[in-house]
């Protein structure tokens, strides 16, 4: 039966969030993806070498870029994506696939020519992925009252990746000299240490043995396991005097500190150079907004409508640091004894042949930004593992499953 055609951006509004994330495996949360909807991919390619060379962050970077460049493309109009750490999935309308080749191609130039990494980027059309078995269904988080983010289920997402690796569906990268709009992406948050232990990347997967219901039930499990306060609603991650509560293991973004590191401003200067004006230039102006920015910061200074109080509490709110894309992911600050009890958990699932996992860990977690507008709420936060984080847990769930072969 043939779908009726709606806008994408629509469809997608329409679609009632939810406020629990103990809720994201509820099966009446998600809604069809239109069928004449295109299903996009990157990543990057040689990831986990590129991470181990200390380029994390432009990883993270190149992961976002896509998102980034597609939001400025699209004029705002909202769409379904999904941050991976060193790649993204999302949704587009059929009606702008030339747009959306467009700009992947220009995001790839982008990062081949200025972070020396390659981003694979792939568009299939959702018709085909349900031909081939597979289906894209997409629910709504709400983490806050000012942000919303795509989680997507079916197979589909999975799938494109199988496909973008073996080379079919991709999208070529665009001549040197072709840029993206990368407006609003930045990484100007200092990296976020463990207050637990360790800053823990979990990735966990139902193999092709496993039922919705049999995989939900083990995601609910681990959930509670992870933490009971990780259901609570537009919850307050500040807890007692220190910012940390002993059951809980969401990041303690509170102790969020202004201000990027030489790397982080190298790449931030890449992304505004994008824009065709020299590097030069960028640069000086980068140093005078760091430098009146870390003063804002440090005293608490509003200036016009932008109150740092209140832009750092929105940030903490807005942060997406677990999601659901053909499977969970989370970035956690654990302790260690907490977590190794958590893998204990998931090795007796993944021996039941009902779930493949990976964890990674480390004592940094990584912020990347899109920042549509510094006096407005909406602006959104994918936090990652700072030393390996998704890429590296990807790795390790794949190295267990060869394993198992």
């Amino acid at each position: 039966m043939t779908q009726a055609r709606t806008a994408l951006h629509a469809w997608f509004e329409a679609i009632t969030p939810f406020t629990r994330f103990s809720d994201v495996t509820h099966a009446a949360h998600y809604r069809a993806a239109p069928d004449d909807a295109l299903f996009g991919i990157t990543d990057v390619v040689n990831s986990t070498a590129s991470i181990d060379a200390g380029r994390y962050k432009a990883v993270n970077v190149a992961g976002a870029a896509a998102i980034s460049a597609l939001m400025n493309a699209l004029d705002g109009r909202p769409f379904p994506f999904v941050f991976g750490g060193d790649g993204a999935s999302f949704l587009v309308d059929a009606d702008d696939e030339a747009l959306a080749r467009h700009t992947l191609g220009a995001t790839a130039a982008f990062v081949r020519d200025n972070l020396d990494l390659e981003l694979r980027c792939g568009l299939y059309p959702l018709a085909q992925l349900r031909a081939d078995g597979h289906d894209v269904r997409v629910a709504r988080y709400a983490p806050s009252p000012h942000v919303s983010y795509a989680m997507i289920t079916g197979g589909g997402a999975r799938h494109a990746e199988t496909q973008l690796k073996a080379g079919i569906g991709t999208v070529a990268p665009a001549d040197s000299g072709v840029a993206p709009d990368l407006t609003g992406l930045s990484c100007r948050w200092q990296p976020l240490a463990a207050r637990r232990g360790v800053i823990a990347s979990v990735i966990v997967e139902p193999t092709e043995d496993a039922t919705p219901a049999s995989f939900a039930a083990i995601a609910n499990s681990l959930l509670e396991r992870v933490s009971g306060r990780l259901a609570a609603p537009f919850e307050d991650t500040a807890g007692g005097p220190d910012g940390v509560t002993p059951q809980d293991a969401s990041p303690a973004l509170d102790a969020l500190r202004f201000g990027p590191d030489h790397q982080a401003q190298d790449l931030e200067i890449a992304i505004r150079a994008s824009d065709g004006r020299p590097r030069d230039f960028h640069r000086r102006a980068l140093r005078r907004f760091l430098w009146i920015a870390r003063t804002v910061f440090a005293f608490g200074l509003k200036v016009g409508a932008f109150d740092p109080r209140r832009y750092r509490a929105v940030t903490a709110t807005n942060t997406d640091f677990r999601k659901f894309d053909d499977g969970l992911r989370m970035t956690l600050d654990c302790a260690p004894d907490r977590l190794d009890a958590i893998e204990a958990y998931l090795a007796e699932a993944r021996a039941a042949g009902l779930v493949r996992y990976g964890i990674h860990r480390q004592q940094h977690a990584l912020m990347t930004c899109i920042v549509p507008a510094q006096d407005r709420d909406d602006h959104m936060h994918f936090l990652d593992g700072a030393g390996g984080g998704y890429a590296q847990a990807a790795a390790n769930l794949k190295r267990a499953g060869d394993h198992m072969l």
